[in-house]
């Protein structure tokens, strides 16, 4: 069976073959009871007693042919023992991360986006600066999967750059987990292994690595610095692999891929009047935007931005958005944080915000956030030790 065309739009999963099911599975094999293998791994992990699951931000499904080229260790893993599966909606860091850390879909844990609204205020929370405002707790009330399995006795470790520590996404994402600071790959790999090694009983390390990501947003896919984070990606895996003991598994996955956006593609809100009529709040990103409207405006709005964006992009109400589903099931209170009127790109299109947000964000190659099958579909590889 061949694999959709990357522009064509597809659904998440929220039952099967997803993002959300990677930790779960991973329990499962690890014994933890409750726990549920949608994925299958608990055949090929059988007898495995320590896992390390890496989560590499960027790194979409139908990136794997391209980084074939300068990653021959992923290459090969990924055509012996790799498969492709969903993230949520939408395809964006700050949800897939509390996605696969807590197995449950974005309406449920809450992290709708990268940035949205707070509830009965006119304040933007952006997840990825966020400290402890909102409370972690409070605003993500999912149990995460590490807390589940350290409740069972399994061992749990979280591998990260140091100045995420503590910060309200980790917490939100992999609370129940000691957290390993980890500056460069060299001693993301020495983190990983030391606490995959440091134990004798059942063991759950969980690790983040950014900067394929971060070259993709900045010079774009397959650009030179893009290259290069790749080959340093696949030295990452080949001392995953050489040093996992005989008793573990390595498990590789992404949160979303991305498409380079020409910049004839770019719709700029803060410079067309008619995108900006009965806003209150704009929030998500350019992928995805979520439109906070006026009292009444709201038909008005989705009248205007349909006509301005047209084919590049489908333009619905909150309401409709919930009931086909996008986010899962979403409770009352977190309603709100999504917009009166949701605004999906399709294609390599854009709506940026060139004034009122960063103009950086205005400027990146590469963008993710929609639902195409370049961003949603990424990768999960499972290796034994």
């Amino acid at each position: 069976m061949t694999d959709p065309h990357p522009l064509s739009r597809i659904s998440p999963r929220y039952s099967g073959d997803s993002l959300a099911d990677v930790l779960p599975g991973a329990l499962a094999v690890l014994g933890v009871p409750g726990a549920v293998d949608r994925l299958g791994l608990s055949p090929r992990l059988a007898g495995v007693r320590r896992i390390a699951v890496l989560l590499v931000d960027g790194l979409g499904w139908y990136h794997l042919p391209v980084v074939a080229r300068h990653a021959p260790t992923l290459a090969g893993l990924a055509a012996t023992v790799g498969r492709p599966i969903v993230t949520g909606f939408p395809s964006t860091t700050p949800t897939s991360l509390v996605t696969l850390g807590t197995g449950a879909p974005p309406g449920r844990h809450g992290v709708l986006g990268f940035r949205v609204r707070v509830p009965g205020s006119d304040r933007v929370l952006s997840h990825v600066a966020w400290a402890d405002d909102p409370d972690p707790l409070r605003w993500q009330p999912v149990p995460t999967q590490l807390e589940l399995a350290r409740a069972a006795g399994v061992a749990t470790t979280v591998v990260s750059r140091p100045e995420f520590g503590g910060s309200g996404l980790t917490l939100a994402a992999n609370r129940g987990g000691d957290f390993r600071g980890a500056a460069d790959l060299d001693a993301l790999a020495v983190e990983v292994l030391t606490a995959l090694t440091a134990g004798s009983g059942p063991t759950l390390v969980s690790a983040y690595h950014p900067d394929l990501d971060r070259h993709g947003h900045l010079t774009g896919v397959d650009s030179e610095p893009w290259r290069t984070a790749a080959t340093e990606l696949d030295g990452l895996l080949a001392r995953l692999v050489d040093g996992l003991p005989a008793d573990a598994a390595l498990l590789v996955t992404a949160d979303h891929g991305q498409l380079d956006i020409p910049v004839e593609h770019r719709f700029d809100l803060d410079t067309d009047p008619r995108l900006s009529a009965g806003l209150r709040l704009v929030t998500g990103e350019p992928r995805v935007r979520y439109l906070h409207v006026t009292p009444g405006a709201e038909a008005d709005v989705v009248a205007a931005w349909s006509a301005v964006l047209g084919d590049a992009a489908q333009v619905t109400t909150r309401a409709e958005a919930v009931a086909a589903g996008w986010f899962g099931p979403v409770p009352e209170e977190h309603l709100g944080r999504i917009g009166d009127v949701v605004v999906v790109c399709r294609d390599t299109y854009v709506v940026v915000a060139s004034v009122s947000e960063s103009p950086m964000a205005a400027r990146l190659v590469g963008y993710h956030g929609a639902d195409t099958a370049a961003e949603m579909t990424v990768p999960l590889l499972a290796i034994r030790g």
